[in-house]
C-alpha cells in the first residue's frame, strides 16, 4: 500500500472547539458590539458624523467577513477571478481606512476618540474570531456528513 492510498483510508480526525470557546467567542463579539453600539449612540457632535461612523464600523464588519472567507477559500485550494484578490484587499484597507480617518478627523475629546478606536478595533478582531469559529464548525459538521 502507497503512502497516498494510506492516507485517503486513514480515519479523519475532527477537532471542535470546545463549548467555552464558543462562548467566549459569542461573548466577545457580543461585547465589541455593545461597546462600538454604545459609543456610538452617545457621539457627541453632529449627526453627519454619527452616520458616518456607523456606516464605517458596518463597512469594516461586512469586510472582516469578507477578507476571512477568502483567506480560508484559497488556503483551501479556491480559484476565484484574478480581480477578486485586490476587490476583497482592497474594500478590506478602505473600511479600515476611511473609518480611521473619519474618526480622526472628529473633533470630540481625545479620551472618546480613544474609546471609540479601541472598541472598533475589538470588533474587527472578535469578528474574525467569529468568522473563523463558523468556518470551522461548518466544515466539521460538513466533514461528519
Amino acid at each position: 500500500m502507497t503512502s497516498s492510498n494510506y492516507a485517503s483510508s486513514a480515519p479523519v480526525s475532527i477537532r471542535r472547539d470546545t463549548r467555552a470557546w464558543q462562548f467566549q467567542v459569542w461573548l466577545s463579539f457580543g461585547a465589541a458590539v455593545f461597546l462600538c453600539a454604545t459609543g456610538l449612540a452617545w457621539l457627541p457632535g453632529q449627526d453627519l458624523d454619527r452616520a458616518f461612523m456607523v456606516m464605517g464600523y458596518l463597512f469594516c464588519l461586512s469586510a472582516v467577513f469578507v477578507l476571512a472567507k477568502f483567506v480560508r477559500d484559497t488556503e483551501s485550494g479556491s480559484n476565484d477571478t484574478p480581480m477578486w484578490k485586490p476587490v476583497v484587499w482592497g474594500g478590506f484597507a478602505m473600511a479600515m481606512g476611511l473609518t480611521g480617518w473619519g474618526l480622526a478627523r472628529m473633533e470630540i475629546n481625545v479620551t472618546y476618540k480613544a474609546f471609540l478606536g479601541v472598541s472598533w478595533l475589538y470588533l474587527v478582531t472578535t469578528a474574525f474570531t467569529l468568522a473563523k469559529s463558523l468556518r470551522d464548525r461548518f466544515e466539521a459538521d460538513r466533514v461528519q456528513g
